[in-house]
């Protein structure tokens, strides 16, 4: 373990993980900490107590809607506090929570609701002509829904709107009301019973159901806790990030309820909302992406706004660039962590110590608590040398259980416990481990191998680029060139070429690395959790 030399001091390499629920860990929050505010939405807050006893009811209402142990219960909700009531309503019956993304139109619902089988969906008015327009040839018999803006009180209004619409229709404000204030009791395995399906890969391909039990969840969220000594009912996060994905849902909105956190709710990144919040409730902890560095390092006003309160920048789900880091670490004067992982890790995995000196682009760091992470040749399977590029496997207690419905991919990426990441990265001498591309974007010039990323930074170096990505074009000789797609600063535009951005690439790489082609565009369009949709830019090649 060549990292070791960077591990925090008062960091434990290695911590013993209690074998509860997460909704255990509500339970214990609303015990300690009953009048502790949980969530604050739009002016209104549940204290702790608030919150245990709707998850409660929820779950109640599940049962006596048929649901049992191992059941799915798919959530299609934007942020919000209805969310977080369904999702440990899930949990508390027994049953599998599938997070499906607000903004899926009805091909990829449909894909997600027929894949888990759920039987139940919750959701918002807004959002059930598309749900409706895809349950026919699916298990799901019943929609639980809500306005959108009740904020959990009783809607019979609801109801009556959507009543005869071939689906048994329950508005959620009356759902509560009428449920029981307890569950039955339901006997967990924590480590081996399943809590959530996430659905990954929705930027390449067919998304696949990661499947993570309470105990996945639990220690991912304990080695946040213990790394970074979160205070117990001490700290206040600003949730923006979608809750349907991995980064929002376990390693922020967990996160939090296990430690009894006042959480701040927002449907959406908005800025200056969230500069409000961060100066209003005096937010500690600060989860972001790249994109929302890039927009507050850029904010007119970034420099007279408190955020003195907030001592946690973290950024991930994507490789923050170097400039973006420097601009906004010399306005708050806090190093940012980064954090490396994906839905299969549930999802951390490595990040950046803060007594690094210097972090270089692309580092990701060192592994985890209790985490091991290696490189291995994509080809033979062996263990990489220092510094050679390869495919970055990862083993630990928070790696998932397998890929729903899915046994062959299961067994292609899981080995003897080691998690195949299908990203490529390489590990320094000293220990330090740097991420460089994914597996699946790799360009095969005339079988030589070129790295998107490397062509990427390249590019970005240059002073005219503002965002580029490349990826691969088929050629008739060589299989496939590389192909740039490129964001122009404003006060270039008109004045660099493609030709000139190709000479420049020519100069420092490889004649087959440089782009063959370079094209200019208005933006380069991103997931919510900020990675580049490469697809979008293959289907113009």
């Amino acid at each position: 373990m060549p990292w070791v030399r960077y591990w925090p001091a008062d960091v434990p390499i290695h911590v013993d993980y209690p074998v509860v629920t997460l909704y255990d860990r509500l339970r214990e929050s609303a015990r300690k900490y009953p009048n502790q505010v949980a969530l604050w939405y739009e002016g209104r807050e549940l204290t702790y107590a608030d919150l245990d006893s709707l998850t409660d009811r929820f779950a109640a209402g599940l049962q006596e809607l048929g649901i049992i142990k191992g059941d799915r219960v798919a959530l299609y909700l934007p942020n919000s506090p209805h969310f977080v009531v369904a999702l440990y309503g899930i949990f508390k019956a027994g049953a599998v929570a599938i997070p499906c993304n607000p903004a899926y139109k009805e091909e990829e619902l449909h894909h997600l609701l027929k894949d888990s089988g759920a039987k139940i969906l919750v959701t918002v008015d807004k959002l059930v002509d598309t749900a409706l327009n895809v349950l026919s040839d699916t298990s799901v018999g019943k929609i639980i829904i809500s306005d959108g803006l009740d904020f959990l009180v009783k809607s019979n209004d609801l109801g009556r709107r959507l009543g005869g619409l071939g689906v048994e229709i329950i508005s959620l404000g009356d759902f509560l009301e009428s449920s029981p204030s307890r569950p039955k009791d339901v006997e967990i395995d924590a480590r081996e019973d399943i809590a959530l399906i996430c659905y990954t890969g929705g930027t390449t391909g067919t998304p696949k159901g990661v499947m993570l039990t309470h105990y996945n969840c639990v220690v991912n969220n304990i080695q946040k806790i213990t790394t970074w000594k979160l205070r117990e009912a001490g700290e206040v996060l600003l949730i923006y990030l979608p809750l349907t994905h991995i980064y929002g849902l376990n390693w922020c909105l967990n996160t939090g309820i296990g430690i009894a956190a006042k959480i701040i709710l927002q449907q959406r990144f908005n800025i200056e909302k969230t500069l409000e919040a961060i100066e209003k409730h005096r937010v500690t902890i600060f989860y972001g992406v790249p994109p929302v560095y890039v927009a507050l390092s850029r904010h007119p006003e970034i420099k007279k706004r408190d955020l003195s309160s907030v001592r946690i920048w973290m950024s991930a789900a994507a490789p923050l660039l170097p400039e973006v880091r420097k601009r906004f670490e010399e306005i708050t004067g806090i190093k940012i962590i980064e954090c490396w992982g994906l839905t299969e890790a549930a999802p951390c995995l490595t990040f950046t110590p803060l007594d690094i000196q210097e972090v270089k682009p692309n580092l990701i760091g060192i592994p985890t608590i209790d985490t091991e992470v290696k490189v291995i040749d994509i080809e033979t399977g062996l263990e990489a040398g220092p510094n050679e590029v390869g495919e970055l496997v990862a083993k630990g207690p928070q790696v998932m259980k397998g890929y729903w419905n899915n046994p062959e991919e299961t067994s292609r990426v899981l080995k003897n416990g080691w998690l195949r990441t299908g990203d490529l990265g390489y590990m320094t001498e000293d220990g330090l481990f740097y991420y460089v591309d994914r597996i699946k974007d790799l360009i095969n010039v005339g079988g030589f191998k070129v790295w998107p990323a490397e062509v990427e930074n390249i590019l970005l170096s240059h002073p005219a680029v503002l965002d580029c990505t490349v990826v691969a074009e088929e050629d008739e000789y060589y299989g496939e060139v590389p192909k740039a797609f490129v964001v122009l600063r404003d006060e270039y535009k008109n004045k660099v070429s493609s030709g000139d951005l190709i000479g420049y690439c020519r100069e420092r790489l490889a004649s087959f690395k440089a782009p063959r082609y370079v094209v200019f565009v208005d933006e380069i369009p991103r997931s919510p959790a900020g990675k580049v949709l490469r697809r979008t830019f293959k289907k113009r090649t």
